[in-house]
């Protein structure tokens, strides 16, 4: 439409789309014979065109002012085509062009914000408060931010658009079509310095049974996606296109899906998967999980939790525990599918719990469940909200295992189970009562409502007695910190040697703790699931033939994942990490609409 238009009014199209921009720019404006549409999306175009061909100059990085100003005058003839004719969007909703100019707003908005971003000066006036006044060139724009950055900071270290990120390892891409710049906030809280370094959440806090404990870490996905709209306030087309002041406002598009501009409903622009990609791209989870799983420098010696938005009162939570040597990498599909699904991403917000797998998982167990207890209790005190109600855990492997004690009552079983492991000192053991009890006798935490369990070894595995594996066993060293953060309950209970690394070593790990043969294993099978709470088995089997009570995964056989009682069981073929399978994220799914179903109809 655009070459029909130059055409039409007498323009050279050679010139208007090199040298002579500016020039033919102003003989639209003032020529007649075309309609108000036609002229103010070809106006759009041309701007886009120049804005372009100035960032793609030599000296671009000279001249941002002019930049910029380009790329406004962009957004403002493509804001007044939307906006400022006699027929209102909605009238030309199937029309190609309407959605053509809506992308050269967004594109030239999104290129816009971030020129802006990196030119930041104090003379412009730094976006640094929820309102803020910027001054570029001629321009003059008020922000206003109408989200909370993780960790409640005033500006990210990087914005990266959406539409130029792509991820290796993510199957889909998620986003919501509709108005504004997608866009993705990288803040400086590295997620591999939050694992092991104080956090702003270390502090003295009572929890729901009144004790007084230190709260473990916790912290927001550093890299939110948002929205930015550009938003002339402007009476009449002619008042628009002189007026070089405009509003800024910064969305979350988890939270608002649409908005109300010019007396329309328009969709807010939203993507899903681009801030989880970035964080997860960056996080060194990969390489780091092994360093925790061996016990190396820079691992971590105790869980963390990720929530992978701003806690939401409304949305109640997925609790995601990932298995041995392993990390939130693989729920990296799994969350994402969540979050592209319209239905779930209303009902639920994601925490992914990291924690160190080398850790026996008895120990695993008390320290997540306290981690969760102490996040819950901070960020929701009343317990009263929907987030606190019905949360639905998910657990892969090991994380299945963790998962069942979570939902599972202990009252003296792991107490005759502990007494019994070789070098514990009986004595020293009920001396130390107080500080081991919660490690040992627990309830089911009250708030989960469902659980579902992944290739989860409820019975442990031969595959963890295997010579090879005995000797990776052995190369697996625990942190001094464990002794520290279990309040001194471990060492209380052993006796032997005094050095504490010779203590250390006589500790089983959570490869022992896999062993179908292992004690623990045992006495842990034998805890009641509480009768509250609806379990999945989602089971993989390596071969579709043969029996299935003979089958395994590689790593677990199907006897020890099969639990009786489960609401469903979805057996796939697949290795061991089935969580990952098309048809597993599909079956999660499925769990989860049935479980919103539900939810719906209790009182």
């Amino acid at each position: 439409m655009t070459e029909q238009t130059i055409h039409v009014t007498g323009l050279d199209l050679n010139s208007c789309a090199s040298t002579s921009v500016p020039a033919c720019m102003a003989a639209l404006s003032e020529a007649s014979g075309i309609s108000e549409e036609r002229r103010l999306s070809t106006l759009a175009e041309l701007w886009l065109q120049e804005a372009i061909r100035i960032a793609e100059s030599p000296d671009s990085q000279l001249h941002p002012v002019a930049s910029f100003g380009a790329w406004m005058e962009a957004t403002r003839y493509a804001y007044a085509y939307l906006f400022f004719t006699s027929r209102a969007p909605g009238e030309r909703a199937l029309e190609d062009r309407q959605t053509q100019v809506r992308d050269w707003y967004n594109y030239s908005v999104q290129q816009a914000v971030t020129l802006l971003f990196k030119n930041r000066t104090e003379e412009s006036g730094v976006i640094n408060q929820r309102h803020s006044t910027v001054r570029i060139g001629n321009w003059t724009l008020h922000v206003k931010m109408k989200v909370r950055l993780p960790e409640n900071a005033s500006m990210p270290q990087e914005l990266l658009p959406a539409s130029s990120l792509s991820f290796k390892g993510l199957r889909s891409v998620y986003r919501r079509d509709g108005f504004g710049a997608e866009l993705v906030a990288v803040l400086d809280n590295h997620p591999l310095e939050v694992t092991h370094s104080e956090s702003r959440h270390e502090n003295e806090s009572r929890g729901r049974r009144g004790y007084r404990h230190r709260v473990p870490r916790w912290s927001e996905m550093p890299s939110p996606n948002l929205t930015v709209l550009f938003r002339f306030d402007s009476e009449d087309l002619e008042d628009l296109l002189q007026r070089q002041e405009v509003h800024v406002s910064v969305h979350d598009p988890l939270v608002e899906s649409e908005l109300r501009l010019h007396g329309e409903r328009i969709p807010l622009a939203g993507n899903y998967t681009a801030g989880y990609g970035v964080w997860l791209a960056r996080s060194g989870f990969n390489e780091q999980s092994l360093r925790s799983l061996l016990g190396r420098d820079r691992g971590i010696d105790r869980p963390h939790l990720y929530m992978m938005q701003p806690f939401d009162p409304d949305r109640r939570i997925i609790l995601m525990l990932h298995g041995l040597a392993s990390s939130p990498e693989a729920w990296v599909n799994v969350a994402n599918e969540i979050l592209g699904d319209e239905d779930l991403r209303r009902a639920f917000q994601i925490w992914q719990v990291y924690y160190p797998t080398n850790m026996p998982v008895v120990l695993n167990h008390a320290a997540i469940r306290r981690l969760f207890e102490d996040v819950l209790a901070s960020v929701d005190p009343s317990g009263q909200t929907a987030a606190s109600q019905g949360v639905v855990v998910i657990g892969h492997s090991m994380g299945g295992m963790i998962s069942r004690l979570l939902v599972s009552s202990a009252d003296e079983q792991l107490w005759n189970w502990a007494l019994n492991v070789p070098n514990v000192d009986a004595n020293g053991t009920t001396s130390a009562r107080d500080h081991i009890d919660p490690i040992l006798r627990f309830e089911p935490l009250p708030e989960v409502g469902r659980v579902i369990f992944i290739a989860a070894p409820h019975r442990g595995t031969a595959v963890a007695g295997q010579r090879i594996v005995r000797w990776l066993s052995g190369l697996i060293r625990l942190p001094l910190t464990m002794l520290k953060n279990m309040g001194g309950a471990v060492q209380s209970a052993y006796a032997g040697p005094a050095n504490v690394s010779e203590l250390l070593k006589t500790i089983p790990t959570s490869i022992d703790n896999l062993d179908q043969q292992d004690p623990f294993v045992k006495a842990a099978a034998t805890l009641p699931i509480s009768r509250h709470v609806p379990y999945h088995s989602i089971i993989a089997r390596l071969n579709a033939k043969g029996p299935l009570e003979k089958t395994d995964d590689g790593l677990v056989p199907y006897a020890s994942s099969h639990l009786p009682g489960a609401a469903s069981e979805k057996v796939i073929v697949s290795g061991h990490s089935v969580q990952e399978t098309a048809a597993a994220i599909l079956e999660i799914r499925r769990i989860l609409h049935e479980d919103i179903e539900q939810h719906r109809q209790r009182p």
